[in-house]
């Protein structure tokens, strides 16, 4: 049997995401060591990078350090790596360094249509695909790489039509007219595959990645990805999962990391295919140890149960999502009290008598207006005061500001 190329799949790094106000550096240093690690043990080929690389547009210094860093270490031995952006990435700031990256193995692509530059390791290159052969590989890999498609980033106006289903199914359309068109750079001799960053209709979302609807989310069907392909590889999804009703394996490699409460318990990992010409692939999910739990305390027995539980090292790696039942908010010096002595609580939450029984946990912000979504997040800053009208009132403007300046959506998280 012929040998099988080897790609490792991996998505929503992040880099520079924080929780609370804590910076997540070191745990993010340690899953890059980790898929460095794996991808030699695992003789991988080929690299695909799913988009999100950065948490925002502007990233600090050291996520570029750690991204460029990441690069350096996956693409030796004629690995190759292929990195799209996600909705977080500034498209032509992660594609700045492709001169110097196409050199190495590395071809990064910013929006769809850009066509990676030739260099070593690429038979052939056009818009939105490319064709790799890396030492010692055993076939080529035919790779058709679609960056995250906004309305903005496909550059055309989808419909005419106000109502938001057509406005869906319009994008939806689109979308797979893109894959139809890549498709025909398809090789029987090679291994075939895609990668984007999108959500498919019908995925599992977080609330690290849910979005609120100004600008308008739009989701893909399962059958607009080409049947010409063996494996599609997806980011934009947190949560490690496969998407039904695809024609061919589809599936999200989820984040590396933790990012939400409402990610709590996820098992994180990167996914290895096995690939040959013309043949199913296998796909296996490797998980990762890297990174701090995600804990949620409920302390029905008050603030005091809380000190208790902080003085006895519960849970004493992990970041902390706490619910405590009390007669009356917390104060300001209980709420400074327990992140002094338990800098891992990220959010305080208090939980009047009146409100027992209201909500188990963290409401589904998806469906919550922006306001009430403010108010949810102060609260949880102080321990349950109540912002200002003033200030709910100020933080709208801000939004609706800002989503008229992108004219593509504005996230939670």
């Amino acid at each position: 049997m012929d040998r099988a190329l080897r790609i490792l799949h991996t998505s929503d790094w992040h880099l520079g995401k924080a929780i609370g106000s804590h910076r997540r550096w070191d745990e993010q240093e340690q899953f890059i060591d980790e898929i460095a690690r794996l991808a030699a043990e695992e003789g991988v080929h080929l690299v695909l990078l799913a988009g999100d690389v950065f948490d925002t547009e502007n990233p600090p210094a050291r996520a570029e350090e750690l991204f460029f860093d990441a690069l350096s270490r996956l693409a030796v031995g004629g690995r190759q790596v292929v990195v799209i952006a996600g909705n977080h990435d500034q498209p032509e700031r992660l594609a700045a360094p492709v001169p110097l990256a196409a050199r190495q193995g590395v071809h990064i692509l910013g929006r769809p249509g850009d066509m990676p530059p030739l260099g070593p390791g690429v038979l052939e290159s056009g818009p939105s695909r490319l064709v790799l052969q890396g030492s010692g590989w055993p076939c080529p890999a035919v790779v058709l790489a679609l960056p995250y498609p906004s309305e903005a980033r496909l550059g055309e106006l989808l419909t005419g039509s106000p109502e938001e289903v057509d406005r869906q199914a319009a994008y939806s359309r689109r979308v797979a007219a893109v894959f139809r068109q890549l498709a025909g750079a398809c090789r029987p001799e090679a291994v075939n595959l895609a990668v984007s960053h999108l959500y498919v209709y019908g995925g599992q979302i977080s609330d690290s990645e849910r979005t609120l609807s100004l600008g308008g989310a739009y989701s893909v069907d399962p059958g607009a990805f080409p049947r010409e392909v063996q494996y599609v590889a997806l980011g934009h999804l947190h949560r490690p999962q496969g998407v039904e009703g695809t024609a061919v394996p589809c599936r999200y490699s989820g984040s590396p990391l933790a990012y939400s409460f409402s990610e709590a318990g996820q098992a994180k990992g990167v996914i290895l295919v096995e690939a040959s010409c013309g043949r199913p692939v296998k796909w296996r999910e490797i998980p990762l140890s890297s990174g701090r739990p995600l804990v949620r305390w409920r302390a029905t027995g008050g603030y005091e149960e809380v000190l208790a539980w902080c003085r006895a090292g519960r849970d004493e790696r992990a970041w902390i999502d706490l619910e405590v039942h009390a007669a009356a908010p917390l104060t300001r010096e209980q709420v400074e009290r327990l992140r002094e002595i338990r800098p891992g609580i990220i959010d305080i939450r208090t939980v009047l008598p009146d409100q027992e029984g209201e909500s188990a946990g963290t409401p589904d912000v998806v469906a919550l207006p922006l306001d009430e979504l403010f108010k949810l997040f102060y609260r949880q800053q102080t321990g349950g005061g109540e912002p200002q009208a003033d200030l709910v009132r100020i933080f709208l403007e801000l939004v609706e500001t800002t989503a008229g300046e992108r004219g593509d959506e504005v996230e939670a998280g």
